[in-house]
C-alpha cells in the first residue's frame, strides 16, 4: 500500500488545481527531477479553523515528535523537513504543496473501525459463497459526502486521543454510521472494547501533499453472531449521505485505500473474496 495511486496525475479534490505530473519512476525524492515544479495549495476550508496549524513561519512545530496533544511522528519513518521548515512526505513526490485539505503540516492521523459480520440468510444461517465456498463477509461502509465514495466509517484523531486511539475508532463510528446518542450502551462498550488491528501506516489518499498526508490504524471489530452490532439500526451521520452493509468481495471499489484494509479482514477471517 506504500504507493502513489491515487494522489498522483490527477485534479486535487474540491479544486481545480491539477497536480503536477510525476511518472511513477520519479516519485521518490531520491530520484532526481530538475523540472519537478509543482503548485502550492491550500484550500480555503483551513482559513480560522481550530484544527488546523498555522502557516509554515507563524509557528514552530516539533516534527517526527508528540508536539504537546498533537502526535507528528509517522508511522513509516522520520520524515526530511526541508531547509525551509516543511515537512516532506515519506512516500515520494504528488505534485502538489501545501496542506491542500489537510489541516496537519506532515502526518495527519486517522481512525478507521471496520465493523464486520458474516451475511446470513432468512434461517439466520450463514451464506457461503458458491465459487469459494468460504463465508460471506459483510462490513458497515458510508458513502462520503464530499466525494460520494463508499469509504469505512472512520475520522480525524482529536489532540490527546493519540494515547488511546480506542476512544477515536468509537466516537467516529457513532457519528458516522450510528448517529445516535445510544453510545452508552452495555454491548456496544463491550464491543468495541475488542478490536483486532489489521493495519497503521499510510494512506494512498487523495488529499495528500508533498507536505500533508494522511495515515490511519484501523481495526476490526467483527460480531461473529450478528447479535450485537447486527441488531442496531444505522444511520448516516453530518458527513455521510448514506450507510449500509455492503458483502465483501474482490469488486469492491473504495474511498483511498479502505478496500485494501477490508481485504486484509478476509484475510484474517477466511471469508470470501
Amino acid at each position: 500500500m506504500l504507493r502513489h495511486l491515487k494522489c498522483i496525475n490527477n485534479f486535487y479534490p474540491r479544486s481545480s488545481i491539477n497536480r503536477f505530473p510525476v511518472p511513477e519512476n520519479l516519485v521518490s525524492w531520491n530520484e532526481k527531477y530538475p523540472d519537478y515544479k509543482p503548485i502550492f495549495y491550500e484550500s480555503p476550508v483551513l482559513a480560522g479553523k481550530e484544527w488546523a496549524d498555522p502557516g509554515i513561519g507563524d509557528f514552530e512545530p516539533k516534527f517526527n515528535a508528540v508536539d504537546d496533544d498533537i502526535n507528528r511522528i509517522s508511522f513509516v519513518s522520520d520524515y526530511e523537513v526541508t531547509d525551509e521548515g516543511y515537512p516532506r512526505n515519506p512516500i515520494g513526490r504528488t505534485g502538489i504543496i501545501g496542506r491542500g485539505l489537510l489541516g496537519r503540516w506532515g502526518p495527519n492521523h486517522a481512525a478507521d473501525p471496520i465493523v464486520s459480520t458474516f451475511k446470513r440468510n432468512n434461517k439466520g444461517d450463514i451464506v457461503i459463497h458458491p465459487k469459494s465456498q468460504k463465508k460471506v463477509l459483510q462490513v458497515i461502509l458510508i458513502e462520503r459526502q464530499d466525494c460520494g465514495e463508499w469509504a469505512i466509517p472512520g475520522g480525524m484523531v482529536d489532540p490527546g486521543e493519540h494515547k488511546q486511539i480506542s476512544s477515536t475508532l468509537k466516537r467516529e463510528f457513532f457519528e458516522e454510521a450510528l448517529n445516535s446518542d445510544d453510545s452508552n450502551t452495555e454491548a456496544l462498550e463491550e464491543f468495541f472494547s475488542k478490536g483486532e488491528t489489521i493495519y497503521e501506516g499510510y494512506v494512498d489518499d487523495p488529499r495528500n501533499t508533498d507536505n500533508a498526508w494522511m495515515e490511519t490504524v484501523a481495526v476490526n471489530f467483527h460480531d461473529e453472531t450478528g447479535e450485537k452490532v447486527g441488531k442496531f439500526r444505522l444511520h448516516a451521520g453530518d458527513d455521510a449521505a448514506k450507510v449500509k452493509w455492503v458483502d465483501v468481495d474482490a469488486s469492491l471499489k473504495l474511498y483511498a485505500s479502505h478496500a485494501d484494509f477490508i481485504r486484509k479482514v478476509v484475510e484474517r477471517l477466511a471469508a470470501h473474496w
